[in-house]
């Protein structure tokens, strides 16, 4: 009986560490990861993988110092402590899942314009095209905006 247990069991244990790497190697290969630049041109997000969910950060800025000549930074944000964090190297996606129409669902986004954070989802188009939300309670209340591949490498930023 403990022998059909054990096999039982090494099955199941077996099953489980199989669909836990076609899981992670779905994730590995979602065409939202790597390189995107936003619709204004001025910022670079990279898109990976962070505790098993998709998250994103501001690595490369087409013009990463302020007038004074210092690296920019999160002066938007509505916390203090936070304004002198630099942009370059900032979180600004998170907790990104997979949603059941091939895109990605219950994340949120950071805007450094605005120093607002919002619910989020993003899709990736057949034309290759990200296409991000970011709403407040509802996607209905929201703005979309449409980000593209790099047309050319891109060099990651240092942050200050």
């Amino acid at each position: 009986m403990q022998e059909i247990l054990f096999k039982r069991g090494a099955k199941i244990l077996v099953a489980g560490f199989g669909l836990f790497f076609w899981a992670a190697q779905a994730m590995a290969q979602t065409p939202a990861m790597g390189w995107w630049v936003d619709q204004s041109g001025k910022a670079g997000i990279l898109i990976s993988t962070c505790g098993g969910d998709l998250c994103g950060k501001i690595e490369w800025l087409k013009a990463p110092l302020d007038t004074a000549g210092k690296p920019k930074t999160d002066i938007h944000n509505s916390n203090a402590a936070l304004q002198a964090r630099p942009l370059c190297g900032l979180q600004i996606l998170g907790d990104f899942k997979p949603g059941g129409d091939g895109g990605w669902k219950g994340g949120w986004i950071y805007d450094p314009k605005s120093g607002n954070t919002y619910h989020s989802r993003l899709h990736v188009a057949a034309d290759g095209t990200m296409h991000v939300r970011g709403y407040i309670g509802i996607p209905l209340l929201g703005r979309s905006e449409v980000w593209t591949r790099p047309a050319t490498t891109l060099t990651p930023c240092v942050g200050g």
